[in-house]
């Protein structure tokens, strides 16, 4: 299986932080016996998304993707994928109602913005966000493995862990 790790975040092309997610997912993947051929990093361009997800599709059996789930407008890399394969987003309803709990829990009101959080592609299978609000995406299409994570660390590690591992081992044959 050949795999390729698209890292989304423009402030990653102009130096503000380091694609330490690259290195973890690729150690990850390598662990169970994947093998990451590419590392890509894409700047918040919708267009220039679609060019990599079009080129990875192109060499890989396997595409993850880093960054771009959050609540702002920048955020759009849930919205790319689903128009690349034509698929609408829909809610996680679990996502928004732990994001729902967690704003009446500190008395805050949530701002429409932050639902987009809780969108997935339809017909994907949702990764649970433990320590964080965007929930992860994973699916199969055509032959072609696509998982979405968030970009802060803190929160795409305990993802990868315990929720992407799972589901590769159990969709990908070969891998324990």
């Amino acid at each position: 299986m050949r795999a390729e790790i698209i890292a989304v975040g423009t402030e990653l092309l102009m130096g503000q932080i380091a694609n330490t997610n690259a290195q973890f997912l690729s150690k990850g993947l390598a662990d169970l016996g994947i093998g990451v051929y590419f590392h890509t990093v894409v700047g918040d361009n919708a267009g220039r998304i679609k060019e990599s997800l079009a080129l990875a599709k192109s060499r890989a059996d396997l595409i993850i993707c880093t960054g771009g789930l959050g609540p702002t407008q920048d955020d759009i890399t849930k919205d790319v994928l689903a128009e690349v394969l034509g698929r609408p987003l829909v809610i996680h309803q679990p996502s928004m109602d732990k994001m729902t709990e967690l704003f009446a829990k500190r008395n805050m009101p949530m701002v429409e913005s932050n639902a987009r959080q809780a969108l997935m592609l339809e017909g994907s299978d949702p990764l649970a966000n433990e320590t964080g609000l965007a929930v992860g995406v994973a699916l199969t299409v055509d032959g072609t493995r696509y998982v979405l994570l968030p970009g802060p660390p803190s929160e795409m590690k305990p993802m990868f862990e315990l929720q992407v591992k799972p589901w590769l081992e159990a969709n990908v044959e070969g891998l324990e």
